[in-house]
């Protein structure tokens, strides 16, 4: 068990500020009574904000091996995705890979204070690459969420496609699924809450119908959910000039506007098109740090609020933002929704970065602090110089000290994260693990 204490700091989830010590029971959850274990460890978190666990609700952990390559930075979508493509295709995606830049991925996550990941893995191995394509997917899926679990990060498997051959992807979810959850599971999560699977096609610049329809399917067989991304600039040019209609509508045809799916970016949608997401059901998920310094659009996300969606908030990869630094995003987000809205305050960006991403993930037991979550925990130091002169702790949170990382990350009540270190991992193996593969 472990029990939270100190002076002068404040827990804070979504709906509720309050002080005082906060305790795990063995379950992993949050218990409603101070601990009475008299082996119980303590925490000190004098000083600090304590918030509940981030939520990175859209990533791409593959691309953490591919940062800053040359004709990627401020490229065009459809410049960028090629180069992208030819750097995977020269080191050779299989398992060894997937596992390397998920681990760097998870790693640089929990020491920046995610303590749950969606991973949108949309590349595999080229055709005619492996004699048995499928059975090299569940591999490629085994070997990610065992490096998540390796280092003790929650993780969301979300099986992707890109240009997939629909009737392969359809059979690769189903055999990831079969391989990676147990039978009876609920909404595609493990008992535990650790591993979660999910599905979704890149979006209509690359897959068509029927990849949507195949692998909506897969989601209704299974109750597991769907993720896509949609009208980043260049999806909606590429829809219209290949179907002469708007991406939303298009999702709306083939059954992907429905309270299961979440949708990425979201940066040029029209009125209509926003109250049309918000009748559907439909969850958004922001991705600053990918769609702004990419030049691929600003998703006016107070509207998207107003009208009753509930928007997340996740990096997306390394190969368009360089970092996986969700807080980081959080304050790019308040920063630049002025251009596109009203300001976003602290508080409703917390709520993205933590409960609403969870919410979009159909994860009611993350996100928060209230008695019964899971114990996912992040403690914030605000007692140094960069945090000075700030009135706000909160608001200080995420507009002080740009790339704040915090001192103690907890997960289902393990510390992974102890005096900004990884508990139990040497951050410089990872690294050089990495470096290794793509050497190879």
């Amino acid at each position: 068990m472990l029990t939270l204490t100190g002076a002068d700091r404040i827990l804070i989830d979504p709906q509720t500020e309050r002080g005082g010590t906060l305790s795990v029971g063995p379950d992993g959850r949050i218990a409603a009574e101070p601990s009475a274990d008299p082996d119980a460890v303590p925490l000190d978190v004098s000083g600090c904000v304590v918030t509940a666990g981030l939520v990175n609700a859209h990533h791409h952990l593959l691309q953490s091996g591919f940062r800053t390559l040359p004709g990627t930075r401020g490229a065009a979508m459809r410049d960028w995705l090629p180069a992208m493509a030819g750097a995977y295709a020269a080191a050779g995606i299989d398992a060894s890979l997937t596992r390397a830049t998920a681990a760097v991925g998870v790693a640089e996550s929990l020491l920046s204070g995610v303590t749950t990941v969606a991973d949108h893995q949309l590349n595999w191995p080229a055709p005619g690459e492996s004699a048995d394509p499928v059975a090299e997917t569940v591999e490629i899926a085994r070997a990610i969420s065992a490096a998540a679990a390796s280092l003790g990060a929650r993780l969301v498997f979300v099986r992707g496609s890109a240009r997939d051959d629909p009737a392969l992807a359809a059979a690769s979810a189903d055999a990831i699924i079969d391989d990676l959850l147990p039978r009876g599971h609920v909404g595609g999560v493990t008992d535990d809450g650790m591993r979660q699977i999910a599905v979704g096609p890149a979006g209509v610049h690359s897959d068509g119908e029927a990849t949507f329809r195949a692998l909506g399917e897969v989601a209704a067989r299974h109750g597991v959910r769907r993720r896509t991304q949609a009208n980043e600039q260049v999806d909606t040019e590429i829809a219209l000039a290949r179907y002469g209609r708007r991406p939303l509508d298009l999702l709306e045809e083939w059954g992907w506007l429905a309270p299961d799916v979440t949708i990425a970016h979201l940066c040029d949608v029209t009125p209509d098109e926003i109250d049309r997401l918000a009748a559907a059901g439909v969850s958004a998920t922001h991705a600053p740090g990918c769609d702004v310094p990419m030049g691929w659009g600003i998703a006016p996300v107070a509207r998207l609020r107003e009208a009753g969606l509930r928007v997340g908030l996740g990096t997306s990869g390394g190969g368009s933002n360089d970092a996986g630094h969700l807080l980081a995003d959080a304050r790019l987000a308040m920063q630049i929704s002025g251009l596109v809205g009203p300001q976003l305050p602290a508080r409703a960006v917390l709520g993205m970065a933590t409960e609403d991403g969870a919410v979009g993930l159909g994860r009611a037991d993350l996100g928060h602090l209230r008695v019964g979550a899971r114990a996912d925990i992040c403690v914030w130091d605000v007692s140094g110089v960069a945090d000075a002169g700030v009135a706000d702790p909160v608001a200080g949170l995420l507009w002080a000290s740009p790339g704040r990382r915090p001192r103690h990350v907890v997960v289902g009540g393990r510390v992974v994260v102890r005096d900004y270190r990884l508990v139990g991992h040497d951050e410089h193996a990872i690294v050089a693990a990495l470096r290794a593969r793509l050497q190879s």
